[in-house]
Order: structure tokens, then sequence, then C-alpha cells
């Protein structure tokens, strides 16, 4: 198991891509705290898990508060003495609006959860990490390399965090520390499909189209990367951003539309997962009128 007794803090580990790295991660050996909104499913991951064999804690509070981020790290130390990975995943997705129309409190929501947070638990995590030479690893976005009209302060924290995670990779390098940033494009969650999603149903209907993949992707396959670069097989690979997003990022053209109904079909995963659609319960998410 390549994470075998490693001690791994993942953030916004209770729905969708979060859930799946949890569960990767138990699989291969990691010892986890899993961090997450009062709200939010993390309790139920980590008894899932722990049914499973494996063991995790549960932490729930705002990692955007300076107390709760420092009082999540300190429970990993209490629980397991070291720590060894940071996997910086939480965020929202919470707002639909052309620049003009955007709330400002949807920006300040924004900006806070996805760019306070991370910075928060990258100040606190890094001390630890030194000691263990460990690593970091970032949630980016597609959207933070090729902008998203409709949701551009959503794009613009994913951005912030692919030049924070390159300057901390060149920063801690002398320390012995990797940090890389993984990339999803459209990935089957909450934020991409159902009702609550931010992005409308007739946008919703056209998502495969656009990826040449013709299809979203699994948090699952998500995650398989997030494992590999947590553990020692990615020893020479920092300041990376690893897109995952079916070739979003090239692609020119409906490519997508032009893909078999056999080749769109998800491989069939391993991970047991129970809320891959919840990551939006319990948060306001605003459409404009258009």
């Amino acid at each position: 198991m390549r994470l075998q007794d490693k001690v791994a803090i993942i953030t916004g580990a209770g729905t969708g891509i979060g859930e799946a790295i949890a569960h990767k991660f138990a699989r291969e050996g990691a010892l986890l705290v899993l961090a997450g909104l009062p709200a939010d499913p993390v309790a139920d991951v980590a008894q899932a898990i722990a049914r499973a064999g494996g063991r995790a804690e549960a932490y729930c509070g705002d990692l955007a508060d300076e107390p709760q981020a420092r009082a999540c790290v300190d429970l990993a130390l209490r629980k397991f003495g070291a720590l060894d990975v940071l996997v910086s995943n939480a965020g929202i997705f919470i707002a639909n609006a052309e620049t003009d129309a955007y709330r400002i409190e949807d920006f300040d929501r924004t900006i806070r959860s996805n760019i306070r947070t991370a910075f928060l638990m990258s100040k606190f995590a890094l001390p630890h990490l030194r000691a263990s030479r460990g690593n970091i690893i970032f949630t980016g976005s597609e959207a933070g390399l090729n902008g998203s009209p409709g949701f551009t302060p959503y794009g613009g924290s994913k951005g912030f965090l692919h030049a924070f995670m390159k300057g901390v990779a060149l920063e801690q390098a002398p320390y012995g520390v990797r940090a890389n940033c993984v990339c999803p494009g459209p990935i089957d969650t909450a934020w991409t499909r159902g009702a609550d999603s931010p992005i409308g149903p007739a946008e919703q209907a056209s998502i495969d189209a656009m990826v040449p993949l013709g299809r979203r992707g699994t948090p699952e396959e998500i995650a398989n990367i997030f494992a590999f670069l947590a553990s020692d097989e990615a020893s020479y690979v920092t300041g990376a951003l690893w897109l995952a997003d079916g070739g979003v990022t090239p692609a020119k053209s409906d490519i997508g539309a032009r893909v078999g109904a056999e080749l769109r079909r998800a491989p069939d995963g391993a991970l047991t997962l129970r809320h891959t659609h919840d990551g939006l319960r319990g948060k306001e998410v605003y459409r404009a009128r258009s």
C-alpha cells in the first residue's frame, strides 16, 4: 500500500472528490483526519472507513477561521503523532452570474472558502510537514487556467491556488517538502449535475459534449491522482499542475459530441461512495436571472 501509515489531513472530505480521496487514501493505508463544515457528512465518511478497517478521525469546523484550522492540524498530531500529507481540497462553487451581477457576498464566500482556508491550513501544517518531509496537494481547476464565464471569481480563486502552490513548492523545496495541484475539469458531483447546481439545466446537458472524452470524470478518477502525488512514487514531482479535465483545456470544438455511447461510460470504480452529489446540501446557491 503506497500510503501505509502516512498521516494525512483531507479538507472538504465529506462529499464529492474529497470523499473519494478519503476512501482511496484509506485503502492505501493512510491514517486520516477528515475535515469539513459542520453540516457536511464528514463523520459518516470516517465511520464508513472505520467499518472497512481503516483509521479516520472527523473534524467539523470552518477552516477559514484561524483557531479552527490550527485545531485541525493539532488533532492530527494528537491522534497520530505526525503529519505527512495535507490535501487542501475544501472549496465552494456556489454562484452563477456575469461579473457585474455577481453578488459581493458570494465573492466574499468564495474567496474565504477557496483561498483563506488553503492558506491557513498550509501555514499551520508546514512546520510539521518539514519534520516529516511531507507534501501538500491542492485542488485547483481547469477554470484556474482557462477562466470560467459566469463564474469568474471561482476561476480566479483557483488561479490563485495554482500560483500559491508553485510558490510554496519552490519555497519549501530546501526543507524536503513537495507541493502540487490537481486541476479537475467537470466531475460528476453536485457542482455539475442536479437541481441544486449553480449551472443551469441546459448548460448541464451540454457538459459532456464539450469534453473530448465525452463524459464527466468521476471522483474516484481524481482521487487516484491524489494518491499518486501523495506517495513516495511521486518523489521527484513538485510545483506541478496536474490537469485531469478529459481534454477540455486543449479542446477547440465539441469533440465530445462525436464520442460513441460505449466510450462515454465511466470506468467501474472500486470505492463505495455515498456522498458524491451531496456537496451543495445546506449551502446557499445563487443563479442570476438571465
